[in-house]
């Protein structure tokens, strides 16, 4: 696999420093992407730069991925409008321990060219202030610094000294790695070209003779304008206990036609002429491609297991013809993924443990009806299933049998409104 090739049939090459192509031609070389671990989980916006990693070594190349324990305490000014609220020491330790647990999932550390995770807190954590400042502040000018775009557009509205610094800890990270590790090529997002750039030049004036390239990937933006990686409710993680695997899956499913080309390219791994393909074969339906890139990123970001349980969860709520069995075969997970997607009421297990007329457990909640006469009329009407099964009357009970592995049952009134009452 050719990188820069395999980039730009993918629309992800925005901009590269000139001999890049020329060079990696010649050799399998090392290149690195930096994270700060600013956040309690990697998010999907991260996972376009996981993306150019995967493809960074499917093309023969050893990636590393730096974790930014020191810059993440620094914060980056690039592109932000004021400036960051700098988080505690000890939340960006376990932001950074768990970020690393889901790189070890998502990237292939094994083989010869197996990923390799640094954090740059070691590069720091012995240095004092005045070596820094003369080893690292001495190497570039504050004009060539001022001269970056991220730095200009923050002059109006306040830039620290603190920010300011971010840009010179980044390219001291990018000589770290290049002598240790013989990392050529530093890589991210268009909005950190002026950082990684920054890096060149501070390898070039630094060590003799030493060649060092940049590539950048576009800003993801969806066809509404708006940022990728952002929902109405907030960020899709890449963690299942914050956005779960039925949601993630859901994001992909019901992503607008007009962005399925650009998702397609960016995230599959499949080869360009099965892209192609699949685009000629659902051009008329476009939802069924969807599917097949949701499923690829729910089994790669998640697991198997998960896309099946997502598959059973999305049944039950939307297949008409499911049935008390479909139901019942659904894990606790499961379960408990499906009480996200719907109403979902807290009772006491005691309650249901003594047995709870179906028409009071109703009516306690509005949402399912307004009052005990409407849950009777309900019922009455055979309008009214518990996990399943029509309600037996109007004095039908709930009881602890009733409680699906200990702790949930569906009540359902009509055939569109279900409502999951956890026992806890």
């Amino acid at each position: 696999m050719d990188f820069l090739e395999e980039l730009q049939w993918r629309g992800m090459l925005h901009d590269s420093t000139p001999g890049l192509n020329d060079f990696l031609a010649e050799q399998s070389t090392t290149g690195y992407i930096g994270f700060d671990p600013t956040a309690p989980s990697l998010t999907i916006g991260n996972f376009v730069q996981v993306m150019l990693l995967t493809l960074w070594q499917k093309s023969g190349h050893r990636p590393i991925v730096l974790m930014g324990g020191a810059t993440g305490r620094i914060g980056d000014p690039s592109f932000k409008d004021q400036e960051r609220t700098l988080k505690s020491f000890d939340e960006l330790d376990r932001n950074l321990a768990h970020q690393t647990k889901q790189m070890e999932k998502l990237l292939n550390f094994d083989g010869p060219n197996g990923a390799k995770l640094v954090n740059n807190l070691d590069f720091y954590k012995e240095m004092n202030v005045l070596r820094f400042l003369r080893d690292v502040g001495k190497t570039l000018t504050v004009s060539y610094m001022m001269s970056k775009e991220s730095v200009k557009k923050r002059l109006e509205t306040g830039l620290s000294f603190t920010e300011f610094s971010y840009q010179l800890l980044q390219a001291y990270d990018f000589q770290v790695l290049y002598e240790e590790y013989g990392c050529r090529v530093q890589m991210g997002g268009s909005d950190q070209w002026g950082n990684i750039t920054s890096g060149t030049e501070f390898i070039r004036r630094n060590l003799t003779d030493a060649k060092a390239f940049a590539c950048t990937t576009p800003l993801l933006t969806k066809a509404d304008g708006s940022k990728f990686g952002k929902s109405e409710a907030g960020n899709i993680w890449l963690d299942p206990n914050m956005t779960s695997p039925y949601q993630f899956y859901q994001f992909w499913l019901n992503a607008d036609d007009r962005d399925l080309p650009k998702f397609l390219r960016y995230f599959t791994l499949k080869p360009r002429e099965e892209v192609e393909s699949l685009e000629s074969e659902y051009a008329e339906d476009p939802r069924a491609l969807k599917a097949i890139l949701a499923e690829e990123l729910t089994v790669r970001v998640h697991s198997q297991d998960d896309f099946e349980t997502v598959q059973k969860v999305s049944n039950l709520l939307f297949n008409k013809k499911a049935n008390a069995d479909d139901l019942s075969g659904l894990d606790a997970n499961s379960l408990q993924m499906v009480a996200a997607e719907i109403p979902s009421f807290t009772v006491s297990k005691d309650l249901i443990a003594n047995g709870v007329a179906l028409i009071d457990l109703m009516a306690e909640h509005s949402e399912i009806v307004s009052s005990k006469s409407e849950a009777r009329r309900a019922i009455k009407g055979n309008a009214v299933s518990v996990n399943k099964d029509k309600a037996n009357g109007e004095d039908a009970t709930v009881t602890a049998e009733d409680l699906l592995h200990g702790r949930f049952v569906m009540v359902e009134n009509g055939r569109k409104n279900k409502f999951m009452i956890v026992a806890e």
